[in-house]
């Protein structure tokens, strides 16, 4: 089969012959329709941010695809089965599987870091970790689900807990921060979309958000307090910076909730006295659990949600680095690539 393989950092993905994955026990081949790019790959691949195996690995960890062969002992699912694969796998028996938070769980498997993943014709998984994706969904859009749409459910839903009549200001409306400001706004909030690009702001605005802030303008900070008579409930980070990590605290009201859900390595400076005296709650979010996933699909499927305004970019594999590059260069929403 013909793949994307990574060799390392500060290197582009190699398209290269690679042996077709062969289903064991309990396991299934997919045939990849489609997998989303993520700000993911590029630590990967910019910022020296290693994989758990070593390279040569083949990325991709948001995919969508057809059962192309069944392993022995599968049962309930056969070839040409339209499916979503999530993008981490889960042990179910470690102690915080065992506890309903398989989305910290201590044996996590990710695709395109601990095992291959979908920049490729094919890819192995196992059979229960699978999720059925009904024809309302087209196959190389629902590819996103797997992270963009199911990360931002996670954080709105269960880490951010987002209720009926909530103030919510989302800083950074990428691929994820923009379904964060669909799936609060679905929630019932009232959300404050916050970026550097106009673009992306003016389709805030048509997922939901009934205002806008360009960094441009000054610090968001203020002007949402200044909108808001004090602050919002919740504030979400989904940029991954420190500095903006700080604004998003500015934004809270006394008692309101941070939730970070951006990937950063620095060190935000936030005021510990204010966290003290005003109770602000910070709370991280990781990904998303198993039992989540088809209530998030059945809101795609039905309309409820917005899947085709996120998919801005569509790449053949033989141009993956292509797609990487727009992602780097923050050109379009979520670009998917096409094996």
């Amino acid at each position: 089969m013909k793949a994307a393989v990574f060799h390392g950092g500060g290197r582009p993905l190699e398209l290269a012959d690679a042996p077709t994955p062969e289903p064991g026990p309990g396991e299934v081949r997919v045939r990849v329709a489609a997998c989303g790019v993520c700000h993911t790959d590029l630590h990967y691949l910019d910022h020296g941010t290693p994989t758990f195996r070593p390279p040569p690995l083949i990325l991709g960890h948001e995919a969508s695809g057809r059962i192309a062969a069944v392993g022995p002992g599968v049962e309930g699912w056969r070839e040409g089965d339209r499916v979503l694969l999530p993008a981490v796998l889960t042990c179910g028996s470690c102690r915080f599987c065992r506890l309903g938070r398989e989305n910290i769980c201590a044996n996590m498997r990710m695709f395109g870091n601990h095992v291959d993943g979908a920049y490729a014709e094919y890819v192995v998984a196992p059979a229960r970790d699978l999720f059925h994706l009904p024809e309302a969904i087209p196959l190389a859009e629902g590819c996103v689900i797997a992270d963009a749409f199911s990360t931002p459910f996670h954080a709105v839903r269960n880490r951010a807990r987002v209720r009926p009549g909530d103030t919510v200001a989302v800083f950074g409306v990428g691929g994820v921060g923009l379904n964060v400001v669909q799936i609060a706004t679905l929630a019932g909030a009232q959300v404050i979309a916050v970026d550097a690009l106009p673009e992306r702001l003016a389709l805030a605005r048509r997922l939901g958000a009934v205002e806008t802030i360009d960094v441009a303008d000054g610090p968001p900070e203020r002007r949402i307090r200044a909108l808001t008579g004090g602050g919002v409930d919740i504030a979400f980070e989904a940029v991954g910076k420190g500095a903006t990590l700080e604004a998003a605290c500015g934004a809270l009201r006394r008692g309101g909730r941070l939730c970070v859900i951006g990937f950063s390595s620095e060190s935000p400076a936030w005021p510990a006295s204010r966290i003290m005296f005003h109770e602000i709650e910070i709370v991280g979010s990781l990904g998303c659990r198993p039992v989540d996933y088809p209530p998030l699909i059945e809101l795609v499927a039905a309309g409820r949600l917005q899947l085709a305004p996120l998919v801005t970019g569509r790449f053949p594999l033989e141009r993956v680095n292509d797609a990487l590059d727009a992602c780097r260069r923050g050109v379009g929403v979520r670009n998917v690539v096409l094996p």
